[in-house]
């Protein structure tokens, strides 16, 4: 059990504090249907913090239609708190999978030809807003709670909603750019988006930073180092290194989990989507809690956002649906060369073997190469064991080899063995009480490589990526073969079940800004593949259109899905703002919304 996502379901299916997501911030004051004077006490308040949350998820319980549904009101999968969508298939890790004909309104999403009238953006929109709505509903009403005697309680809950608000806007900032600053002062909710809301995000994770304590008595609460982590990831989207560098190095040095444990590297890559392992993963900076078969009869809890990203067909042990096959590209990324380092410029030119167009009935040799021992905890390829279901079959798991490539998903999919208390079949498609990352200890660190080169500083940088890196040197923490491949229960041998060579760049080796930068580029990658960073990584550098667009005509060679994308510079790097959202702040005949650069 996930205690504060648990929690958090419960008490907003009782309370009734919810906004209906058939609503938008933008023609509906944020106020809650419990009159706020009955919330303006220590259980009120509470109650109040624990939805705003539960938004973290993108889906809630909807009064009116009397059941649970994404928070934009429709697809629940533009809601993800993974950004699956967004950042992993835009970015190019992955293709949006299944057919052509399955979930046309993504299509956009992965060639770049989105128009503000797509309906994944307004859901998004709308369901981030609410979770901001939701914690302006804390702050305005915590300054009429009189019975929290502790000062340090008041601010405590304080720091919690600005940094979940804070959270929310980074979100909405990342994707449109261009958005409109809502808090708890705001009278007229038809504002512009014309102003830059970094300083807005920045004092909100500031204020948490220096408010929150550096433990919390639920685990999925925020502290104090997940909200310094969250600020200096900020001051990094805004190039402002100086400002990021010393709080990185606090975090590193000195974080800890809500639960107390320092902030580490799990020694079990596989192991960090283990929900038994969660309460003592020393690499938990901030993530969303999940859990499933809470008793509501669906799967809103557990992870509802990804349901759709399962190994799917007449033969596979999901019930749905084949959606975020891994791409080409991202495989042959993890080829690496005698020294088990990755071949940062070509490694297309490397290819990893595949099964693209074979049956599974028909005879396939697994690569023999030498191989970075993530890519089989990140992908599912033929004839490689994936997780304890046996031998990965290849197209048999597969709706669409030529539209969604031969691989799938495994980051995101729960182990056979414990099928029964990890996964959710209340519904038609898998839900999982995995838990979703927003920030992760391997990230940070990754992050902070970047800060230290862009200052020169690149033996500290060299450091931080060789400690990413050296997780994997141990064959412990390799997959390895089964005893019998036709009883997967029976176990695994010693045997690795692919040859696996991953070294650490030599000392030395960061020489320059460019190779430096260039390797942690990569490192980010292959370490954070299918979890949805890709996109805005390649958006903030001034890489999307160069790497992108070589992406689509190389993966356009083996799969139909994009063979007509491209990316547009200066306007393809943020999302256009959604139609219906500028048509609600119409004023005097002019609408108050802008559109974003380049789309009509």
């Amino acid at each position: 059990m996930k205690p504060l996502q648990y929690i958090s379901l419960g008490l907003i299916l009782c309370s009734g504090i919810f906004l209906s997501c058939k609503k938008t911030f933008l023609n509906h004051p944020p106020q809650g249907s419990v009159d706020s004077l009955a919330l303006s006490n220590k259980a009120g308040v509470n109650v109040l913090l624990i939805g705003a949350y539960a938004a973290l998820s993108g889906q809630d319980y909807d009064a009116d239609a009397g059941n649970i549904q994404s928070l934009g009101g429709g697809n629940a999968w533009a809601c993800s708190p993974s950004n699956w969508l967004w950042g992993s298939v835009a970015g190019g890790d992955a293709h949006k999978g299944s057919d052509g004909g399955d979930q046309p309104s993504m299509i956009p999403v992965a060639t770049f030809s989105i128009n503000p009238g797509n309906d994944l953006i307004n859901d998004r929109w709308k369901a981030v807003y609410e979770g901001i709505t939701r914690c302006n509903n804390v702050l305005k009403v915590l300054p009429h709670v009189t019975d929290i005697k502790d000062r340090n309680d008041i601010t405590n809950i304080r720091a919690q909603a600005r940094f979940l608000r804070g959270h929310y806007y980074f979100e909405l900032k990342k994707l449109f750019n261009n958005v409109p600053w809502i808090d708890e002062t705001t009278m007229d909710l038809k504002q512009p988006n014309t102003t830059d809301i970094w300083p807005r995000i920045e004092a909100d994770f500031q204020f948490a930073y220096d408010s929150l304590p550096p433990t919390q008595t639920d685990i999925g609460r925020a502290n104090k180092w997940a909200a310094g982590a969250y600020l200096a990831k900020t001051y990094l989207y805004e190039k402002k290194y100086d400002a990021a560098e010393p709080i990185f190095t606090d975090v590193i040095n000195n974080g800890m989990t809500t639960n107390g444990l320092p902030y580490d590297l799990s020694p079990d890559f596989e192991d960090l989507r283990r929900p038994s392992y969660e309460t003592s993963n020393p690499e938990a900076v901030f993530q969303v809690e999940m859990a499933a078969n809470v008793g509501t009869g669906a799967i809103a809890s557990s992870n509802q956002g990804d349901m759709l990203n399962f190994p799917y067909s007449s033969t596979s042990p999901f019930s749905c649906c084949g959606f975020f096959g891994p791409s080409i590209d991202l495989v042959n990324s993890y080829r690496t060369d005698a020294n088990g380092l990755p071949y940062l410029d070509d490694y297309n030119s490397h290819a990893v073997a595949n099964d693209q167009g074979i049956a599974s009935a028909q005879p396939f040799t697994p690569d023999n190469g030498n191989l970075d021992p993530r890519l089989d905890w990140t992908v599912g390829r033929r004839g490689i064991p994936y997780l304890d279901y046996g031998l990965y079959p290849g197209q048999d798991w597969v709706r669409d080899q030529s539209y969604a490539g031969p691989f799938a998903p495994v980051k995101n999919v729960y182990w056979n063995e414990t099928a029964d208390a990890d996964a959710d079949n209340s519904q038609w498609a898998p839900g999982s009480s995995i838990n979703v990352y927003i920030i992760r200890f391997a990230d940070v660190l990754l992050m902070a490589a970047e800060v230290e080169a862009q200052l020169n500083n690149f033996p500290l940088a060299e450091t931080y990526v060789n400690r990413v890196r050296s997780r994997m040197v141990d064959p412990a923490h390799w997959v390895h073969t089964y005893i019998d491949n036709a009883n997967p229960a029976a176990g695994f041998t010693h045997t690795p079940a692919a040859k696996y060579v991953i070294g650490l760049y030599p000392n030395g080796a960061f020489v320059s800004q460019d190779f430096a930068l260039k390797a942690i580029y990569f490192e980010r990658k292959l370490e954070l593949a299918m979890e949805g960073y890709r996109y805005f990584d390649l958006s903030r550098w001034g890489l999307a259109a160069t790497v992108l667009n070589a992406f689509f005509q190389f993966e356009g060679q083996f799969t139909t899905d994009v063979r007509t994308a491209k990316f547009t510079a200066n306007k393809n790097e943020y999302m256009p703002i959604p139609q219906a959202q500028i048509d609600l702040t119409f004023v005097n005949g002019k609408a108050t919304l802008t559109q974003n650069k380049g789309y009509k």
